[in-house]
């Protein structure tokens, strides 16, 4: 008979790990591997998505794939059990160890990984800072955890147009998820989705361990109505994800959860426009000789293997034009009443993708050559289309371009990127009328808007930076003159 310290050292188990900058959650959007294939260390076993961007996760031993505990569409928070790796396979008929429930709160020490320091989450690289040592006591009524489930299970089959177990009996208060009549047990994310979806957690009837709400039982109480998967038995492993809404043909709305990249878009744009005094300037300009310029560094051998556009030529444009007037590379510091001067420039680029906008930025921008800068731009490009941009190239932006002229559009008052001083926002190109030499001549024209933080920057200082790359796009040879 297999003791449970053989089971223990036969089956290790991978958990979410902080995917950086403090996230609690990510969205698991798609295995790659299934119970039964054989896995290294460091091979990517999923993909996840935080409400910055798409990350993949690699496996940190050797071994085969046990279990998925979670399937794939289901959010999880930091600290979850997410795999089941069995590093002995052969040695034996050990079962695995019994699942960790969906909603457990989330352990001290990583299971199984006896590299881990005792009282530390694992991250991708290292460990988070140590829980503390102080623990929950025991609520009353634990027991009643079966009870709950079956009542659940009970609605869930009137949902379904299935009649209730007659022997089901109703054991947990109606105003749900506290046995013993006190505060509903939830953890705090679970807390923070009843109050974005206006749910009152003493109303929830709980499916969880020990009486715990759920994500899922809070999205049941948001949408009663929307059949769904009956809860498992408490005794399996691996909880079954929510079935898809049906949305009637003849429905007149559909309602999208707000959440991953959308959720922090929204959250950073709404605290953008309410926090910084935005002011935009416009002006349109002729680019004939940009486009140019443009054809012919597409034949030069110099820029071979790279793409050159005229983003290109305008993201060096803002380059010399913050040169010529750094005061506009800054930041508004609240908390210390300072303005900070960056004597860098992270080049932000607006990028729109399947999941939504993001902004990833290029480092050190401003030391950059043309060559090295258009293959810059080609990489984060493809990166972000691709959902691979990470955290860390969406951080630490300082000035950005958003380019909406690649949709038809003249131009726009772009929002500021939080945290930043700048938004250049650059229209269509187009064939247009324009008095040249006097006369006038078909030309390629387009209209810039500049967006700046009033606390930063005053309205000479955001003409003059805007009055700069104009000129600059009229006159490209300026590229070499003013840089």
């Amino acid at each position: 008979m297999t003791t449970m310290t053989e089971t223990s050292a036969r089956f290790r188990e991978f958990k979410m790990p902080d995917v950086g900058e403090g996230l609690t959650e990510a969205e698991i959007l798609k295995w790659f591997v299934q119970p039964g294939d054989t896995v290294t260390d460091g091979q990517v076993v999923c993909e996840v998505e935080t409400a910055k961007a798409a990350v993949e996760l690699p496996i940190p031993f050797d071994g085969v794939v046990h279990e998925l505990r979670f399937p794939e569409g289901t959010t999880v928070d930091v600290g979850q059990v997410i795999i089941a790796i069995d590093v002995a396979p052969g040695s034996g008929d050990a079962p695995a160890p019994a699942a960790e429930p969906a909603q457990e709160p989330v352990e001290a020490a990583s299971q199984g990984d006896g590299d881990a320091p005792k009282g530390r989450t694992p991250v991708l690289v290292g460990y988070g800072v140590a829980e503390s040592s102080t623990k929950r006591r025991p609520r009353k009524g634990a027991s009643a955890a079966p009870e709950a489930a079956a009542v659940a299970a009970a609605v869930q089959a009137e949902l379904n147009g299935h009649a209730a177990p007659a022997a089901v009996a109703p054991a947990v208060p109606a105003q749900g998820g506290a046995p013993d009549g006190g505060r509903p047990l939830a953890k705090p994310p679970v807390r923070k989705l009843a109050k974005d979806l206006g749910i009152d957690l003493a109303t929830v009837v709980p499916t969880g361990k020990d009486g715990v709400i759920t994500r899922e039982d809070v999205h049941a109480a948001a949408a009663p109505a929307v059949a769904q998967v009956a809860a498992p038995a408490p005794s399996q492993a691996a909880p079954e994800a929510p079935a898809a809404a049906v949305v009637p043909a003849s429905a007149r709305e559909t309602r999208i959860p707000v959440k991953g990249v959308r959720k922090a878009i929204a959250q950073a744009m709404v605290g953008s426009a309410f926090t910084a005094p935005h002011v935009t300037e416009f002006v349109t300009v002729d680019v004939t000789r940009t486009m140019k310029l443009v054809a012919e560094l597409k034949e030069d051998k110099d820029m071979a293997g790279v793409r050159v556009n005229p983003l290109l030529i305008i993201a060096k444009a803002l380059l010399v034009a913050i040169k010529r007037n750094p005061e506009v590379n800054a930041a508004w510091d609240e908390a210390n009443q300072e303005i900070v001067q960056k004597h860098y420039v992270n080049l932000g680029i607006a990028a729109a993708t399947p999941r939504g906008l993001i902004v990833p930025n290029i480092k050190d921008a401003h030391e950059k050559t043309l060559p090295q800068l258009a293959a810059a731009l080609g990489e984060l490009v493809t990166t972000a289309r691709d959902g691979k941009t990470s955290p860390a190239a969406m951080a630490g932006g300082t000035v950005t371009i958003t380019n909406v002229g690649v949709f038809g559009v003249d131009t726009g008052t772009p929002i500021l990127n939080p945290g930043e001083s700048a938004i250049l926002a650059v229209g269509a190109i187009k064939l247009q009328p324009w008095v040249h030499k006097g006369k006038v001549k078909p030309r390629q024209v387009t209209t810039l808007a500049l967006s700046f933080d009033h606390r930063l920057v005053d309205g000479e200082l955001g003409s003059k930076v805007l009055a700069d790359v104009a000129a600059i796009l009229e006159q490209p040879k300026r590229l070499i003159t003013w840089a």
